[in-house]
């Protein structure tokens, strides 16, 4: 790629300069996971003064501190909770309904990251309210559209198809880049972008492409390749966030996607949907709340601040690899060999679109 894609900047108080994704390609952030986005360094663990005083507290502070500094660890986190986002959402399709799933994984995680973004915050708000006619928009597609659409999905089809749809995030991310940024890109680009469309070809065909005039979705699936169209205008509108803090910006899109998640799911709630009592659907709300929203949040941008951001969005593309094994484990789902062929085609695209991009040193 002949000039490379930034995606934000830091905010007060960092070191300045700007960094962005290496490929449009392998642009795979998590939401409101800006490529160049730096978490706080773990402070160094000092040995207690009263050596009787080391225990379990102090030992698991240093596994903490340790796992902090090993990217590829980070990053395996990363993919496995995003994994389970979608084997939640399925296994939870039962007793909670989609809109109350959203809602509450995203009131949970704004609930979690408040106290963390609000120092930030302070200093960011005049800018973030300058820039509402960009914030509005990615907030609703970030938010609001691509977790509708997401968890509406999983009711309708399974984790497996969901997640392998998925895996061509990347390639659609890259053709929005050259449809709307006129983003330059090379053949190997164009080859791994049709690579990748094929992929998934193969799975929302079952593997008989000769039917593809034919095609009738499946209402799950379509919603779900619908949602990555909704995700990947997001991520391509990211690289013009406003220069803040990325804990401000991710509290306020939060916010803003709240927003226009709740008057929906006043809608589910008046049509009588409600969430069944008990404690499989309190775990789940949990999970979504905590593990995919915020805690891959946190390891992912450590991971690209150790390792750059191209390695880091390539790393998480065994998302899928990971929510298959996790599909057929707790869900009972088959893996057929459409599956296989349509991710086989999918990582190659990504990979052979990939081929070129450096990483970047980690920062001590």
């Amino acid at each position: 790629m002949d000039k490379p894609l930034n995606m934000g900047a830091k905010g007060e108080g960092e070191s300045g300069s700007r960094s962005g994704i290496d490929n449009p390609a392998t642009d795979t952030q998590m939401l409101a996971a800006p490529a160049n986005a730096t978490m706080p360094n773990i402070p160094a663990i000092d040995a207690p003064h009263d050596k009787n005083a080391v225990g379990r507290p102090f030992a698991l502070s240093a596994l903490i501190s340790s796992l902090w500094s090993r990217a590829y660890i980070l990053l395996t986190i990363t993919a496995l909770f995003w994994a389970g986002n979608s084997i939640v959402g399925r296994a939870a399709h039962g007793a909670v309904p989609p809109t109350a799933l959203a809602f509450w994984r995203w009131t949970l995680a704004f609930a979690v990251l408040l106290p963390f973004a609000w120092p930030h915050l302070r200093y960011d708000w005049r800018p973030i309210i300058r820039a509402w006619r960009l914030m509005l928009p990615m907030a609703l597609l970030g938010i609001c559209t691509f977790n509708l659409m997401l968890y509406t999905g999983l009711n309708h089809t399974t984790a497996m198809n969901g997640l392998l749809i998925q895996s061509a995030q990347p390639a659609v991310i890259m053709g929005l880049g050259i449809l709307f940024m006129g983003d330059q890109v090379g053949w190997r680009q164009w080859l791994g972008l049709c690579l990748s469309i094929l992929g998934v070809m193969v799975i929302l065909t079952g593997g008989h492409l000769g039917d593809v005039l034919n095609l009738r979705l499946n209402a799950g699936d379509a919603l779900i390749a619908a949602a990555l169209l909704a995700w990947g205008t997001y991520s391509v509108l990211l690289r013009k966030r406003p220069i803040v803090h990325p804990l401000s910006f991710l509290i306020a899109v939060i916010g803003l996607g709240l927003c226009g998640i709740f008057p929906i799911y006043m809608m589910e709630l008046a049509s009588g949907a409600r969430i069944e009592a008990s404690v499989g659907s309190a775990l789940a709300i949990v999970y979504v709340g905590i593990f995919p929203s915020v805690i891959s949040y946190l390891c992912f941008n450590r991971g690209v601040e150790l390792l750059g951001s191209a390695q880091a969005g390539l790393f998480v593309n065994i998302m899928p690899v990971m929510g298959a094994g996790l599909a057929i484990l707790f869900l009972g789902e088959s893996f057929r060999p459409f599956h296989l062929a349509g991710l086989l085609l999918a990582l190659l695209g990504i990979g052979v679109a990939g081929q070129g991009v450096g990483a970047r040193r980690p920062q001590p």
